[in-house]
């Protein structure tokens, strides 16, 4: 008898759909994993959704088990937490994180999944995909104690950001967004809170996450001199515009990227499994519960995820709750 499960699949860009998909047969070094839960990382995959990556980066932009080719159909999703049915005793029974889509139960290899710790809840694991970017990005920032720091986008990148630099020593941390309802959140992850023109200036470091050019224009005007802009915002297809004239040479001003594709070079003794089990550590903290915004059932996807890519739900990170379905 053939095994299925269900998955979201996003057929022309703006339409996803609920499919039936047949399973192998787990090999001897794979797992079954029956999902719990996953998350819907709202930038990217509505992004993804809306079909703005452009064809220079279809390659780039894969997820480690992404089916199809953009702009579609395809299957898309890094944020998945479930159960080990089947496989290799260590992992029998476990709660684990892959980078794996929106799907009921899914194949594997055992060395794509991650144990997550007894000291972190199923519910907030989902996040963890999320936490790492973070964690690479400070790894890339490389933050000084005593450090004068805002990010500037509150949404779940930024968010999670902020939420690592509240734990550094001696450090000011601004939280800075045009959206007033996110300073309920800089207070849950313990970090200030700013709107775009209240935000505190002479910065070391600012974080840009809003993936607008409004929000990366700030962000260099909030630097002190010599100071460092980290991009990590992904602005797809869209073209950005930056004053690149004025004081920014006579500021001696910088901008870096950062993206989780590649672990950072300045952590060259690190894997990207230290890095993944690093964030589950993080997630311990209850205060990061804050970064989830929504809850669905699985079979919502299809008219949930035009809702969050045109904003009628503000999300951060919109959870995906399963039962046990196919």
């Amino acid at each position: 008898m053939k095994r299925t499960a269900r998955a979201f699949w996003i057929g022309p860009p703006g339409h996803g759909e609920i499919r039936e998909v047949v399973l192998p047969d787990p090999a001897e070094d794979e797992v079954l994993v029956r999902s719990l839960w996953s998350g819907v990382s709202r930038g990217t995959e509505t992004l993804v959704f809306r079909g703005g990556v452009p064809e220079n980066q279809h390659a780039t932009m894969r997820a480690p088990f992404q089916e199809g080719d953009f702009p579609g159909p395809v299957k898309y999703g890094y944020l998945n937490v479930g159960v080990v049915e089947e496989g290799p005793v260590a992992l029998l029974g476990r709660t684990v994180f892959c980078l794996y889509p929106h799907q009921t139960r899914y194949v594997v290899p055992a060395s794509a999944v991650t144990p997550v710790p007894e000291s972190v809840p199923a519910g907030r694991a989902v996040l963890a995909g999320t936490v790492e970017t973070a964690v690479n990005a400070l790894w890339d920032a490389a933050p000084l104690v005593g450090d004068r720091i805002a990010v500037v986008g509150g949404g779940m990148v930024g968010c999670s950001v902020a939420a690592l630099l509240g734990r550094f020593p001696g450090v000011r941390v601004q939280l800075v967004d045009a959206d007033p309802t996110r300073a309920k959140i800089a207070e849950a992850l313990g970090v200030g809170f700013a709107l775009p023109a209240d935000a505190l200036g002479d910065c070391d470091l600012v974080v840009h996450a809003s993936a607008t050019e409004q929000g990366l224009t700030r962000a260099l005007e909030l630097l002190t001199p010599e100071g460092t802009v980290l991009e990590l915002s992904w602005y797809g297809d869209r073209k950005v515009s930056l004053p690149l004239g004025e004081a920014f040479h006579s500021r001696r001003l910088v901008i870096r990227s950062s993206q989780v594709g590649t672990v950072s070079p300045a952590r060259v003794n690190r894997s990207y499994a230290d890095r993944l089990a690093l964030a589950l550590d993080l997630l311990a903290d209850p205060a990061l519960d804050a970064l989830v915004t929504g809850e669905s059932d699985f079979e919502e996807l299809p008219q949930l995820l035009p809702r969050l890519a045109s904003g009628e739900i503000p999300a951060l990170c919109h959870r995906v709750r399963y039962t046990d379905i196919g």
